[in-house]
């Protein structure tokens, strides 16, 4: 008897094991007919939810790139793409365990994540800073002894201002929100004075806000997070696939249009530019094409 539960285990973590071997994740969305993409409901401009509640977003549109992609090497004109809305905490999780196939959200890629999971080329780079209410007054992380800062559950904002010379020393005080959205409505129900996250997330959020003209991004960069599509590790034939992809989209200048449009030029919901220009470091990025984690670009000489 207990061999043949050992072997029933056996065989369930074989199973288990199907997404993470060599072309599992081909072989899983051809068995299925389907391919489900992570979302992030409230990341703009890089994937979050339009008026009817479907996801939109500059790497939702690089993402839907890739579903074209894997549509044609399987042959599979009818192929169904799923939506399954993912946080900060339960991206890297959901997609370890096969719930989705592609993370299409804002994750940065750096040393630790690249142990659990693999990335395409980056598409995107932002600095981790802070926003604020203008009438604050505050420009510094000196400036945050004493008081409240907000950032979301699962992210490393909060480690990366503890670490940063100019906020050693200063005692402040976290709250976390669930999601981005819920972090930026700490700040705008002055709970907190301040929101560190992402530059152009913070951006997005400010855009969409009842009043961005009251908002600003300041402070210290406390980071360069390089940003990228998250896929399965141990995937060679997958991570091919996708990393090709990307890199056909960077050479045709595809990926250039897609940042005009969505940093660049009016977006949902308020139709309001974000005005983000490309950094000169994603301009040498999209000319080669590098997956190298945060880390690489944050070390010190």
């Amino acid at each position: 008897m207990k061999h043949v539960a050992f072997m029933l285990w056996c065989g369930l973590a074989a199973m288990s094991a199907t997404a993470q071997d060599a072309g599992g994740t081909l072989r899983k969305i051809k068995d299925a007919g389907a391919i489900t993409l992570g979302i992030r409901e409230s990341s703009p401009p890089l994937s979050y939810l339009d008026e009817r509640q479907q996801p939109i977003g500059y790497h939702i549109d690089l993402c839907r790139q890739v579903v074209e992609a894997v549509r044609k090497r399987l042959s599979l004109p009818q192929l169904k793409v799923q939506h399954q809305p993912v946080t900060s905490q339960n991206r890297i999780p959901l997609l370890i365990n096969g719930t989705i196939d592609l993370e299409c959200g804002s994750t940065t890629n750096n040393e630790a994540r690249q142990k659990q999971v693999a990335f395409a080329p980056t598409t995107f780079v932002t600095n981790v800073r802070m926003a604020v209410k203008k009438n604050s007054h505050i420009a510094s992380l000196t400036q945050l002894a004493g008081k409240a800062v907000a950032t979301t559950t699962g992210t490393t904002s909060v480690q990366l201002l503890r670490a940063h010379e100019k906020a050693r020393g200063v005692d402040f005080r976290e709250l976390y929100g669930k999601d981005h959205a819920d972090s930026f409505l700490l700040l705008e129900t002055d709970r907190a004075v301040a929101f560190v996250m992402d530059d152009n997330l913070l951006a997005g959020l400010i855009a969409s806000s009842k009043s961005p003209a009251d908002y600003a991004i300041v402070g210290e960069v406390l980071s360069v997070e390089p940003i990228a599509i998250m896929l399965r590790r141990d995937d060679p034939e997958f991570k091919k696939l996708v990393d090709d992809t990307i890199r056909g989209l960077m050479a045709s200048g595809e990926v250039e249009r897609l940042y005009q449009r969505w940093f660049m030029s009016p977006i949902p919901p308020r139709q309001t530019s974000l005005n983000f220009p490309m950094s000169e470091l994603l301009r040498e990025l999209l000319k080669k094409p590098s997956d190298a984690p945060a880390e690489s670009y944050n070390r010190k000489s």
